[in-house]
């Protein structure tokens, strides 16, 4: 498929999860699957402020391409000048909006899905990062709506085409997540809006919400009719997910879940990708949560989880990981 001029050979995507998908874990998920990628939420004010901490978010991973980074905001002068400033660090070959990020203190000052309420400013957000791309395509990710006695996704997925008419180029996709704000993560996706949008746009749709195993993946596609499937959650410790989800999606034979060494090789090779691009205290804090991910349904593993959550040296993750694999495994 193509996303505006740029043709991604695959139809497995992982999304952009804040607090997650930093470029480590990113690079874990694609060398496992191929996958498409995309950059954790960048706030466009913080990097036309020149934020000292915002930069590292950009960072793509070794042969990423093609990826996307993402850019959160509602000031059409700041998005625009925030999606030249994100390309240009980043060097991504595509620019995602989020208009779907339902946590509070987003939403709650006018961003991620409370542009769901305001379509018109919506599309003119749209219409500004297009110019600050500078011909690059731009995408949107969204929800189904604010909650579920306002959902308008169709309607609003048909404002982010007009934009791209609007400008000639730029809104070449929209990644539709099946909840509402107010559901958060709660309940069960609705992909029959997913497969509505499908029908009333002619730009690429990406399915996103409740894909945890392969069969999810090759299913969302055919009940929607979407061009991609994005995986989010399900992720989270599983990498391989995305594995199995290609495979799946590819027709190959879909991949056994990797024995726990391999969870732990895969959690090493994270941690020193972590380590080489924030640092050794940046790496273990946030190592701390993906360790206890990694040992999810692991029997007998309360202690490790424990050991996992005071990880503060490099030396202590060798130990805790040393542990795990003798105790556990």
């Amino acid at each position: 498929m193509k996303i505006g001029s740029v043709e991604v050979k695959t139809r497995l995507a992982l999304g952009p999860m804040a607090g997650v998908t930093d470029l480590a874990f990113r690079q874990v998920c694609r060398e496992l699957s191929g996958c498409y990628t995309v950059t954790e939420m960048v706030s466009a004010k913080a990097l036309c402020y020149g934020d000292k901490k915002t930069p590292t978010l950009l960072k793509l991973g070794e042969g990423e391409h093609p990826a996307a980074v993402q850019i959160f905001g509602c000031d059409e002068p700041f998005m625009e000048k925030g999606a030249a400033l994100a390309l240009e660090r980043s060097g991504a070959d595509i620019i995602d909006i989020n208009m779907g990020c339902p946590v509070p203190k987003v939403a709650n000052s006018g961003d991620g899905c409370a542009l769901m309420r305001a379509p018109e400013q919506a599309q003119r957000v749209a219409a500004a990062v297009v110019r600050g791309a500078a011909g690059r395509p731009v995408t949107v990710k969204f929800r189904l709506g604010w909650d579920k006695g306002s959902i308008n996704c169709v309607e609003f997925a048909k404002a982010m085409e007009e934009a791209r008419r609007m400008e000639d180029a730029g809104v070449s996709a929209v990644a539709v997540h099946g909840r509402t704000k107010t559901q958060m993560y709660s309940g069960s996706a609705n992909w029959d809006y997913i497969g509505q949008v499908k029908q009333a746009v002619s730009i690429p749709v990406i399915a996103n919400g409740d894909v945890f195993e392969a069969k999810d993946a090759v299913r969302i596609l055919k009940y929607t009719g979407a061009d991609m499937a994005m995986v989010g959650r399900g992720a989270f410790g599983n990498p391989w997910l995305l594995e199995q989800c290609a495979a799946a999606l590819e027709g190959r034979e879909v991949p056994p879940p990797p024995p726990l060494p391999a969870r732990m090789d895969a959690a090493a090779r994270q941690f020193a990708l972590a380590l080489e691009h924030k640092g050794e205290k940046i790496a273990c804090l946030e190592m701390r949560k993906h360790l206890s991910w990694y040992l999810k349904g692991v029997a007998y593993a309360a202690y490790w989880k424990e050991q996992a959550c005071k990880i503060q040296t490099a030396q202590d993750f060798d130990r805790v990981t040393a542990g795990i694999r003798r105790d556990l495994a």
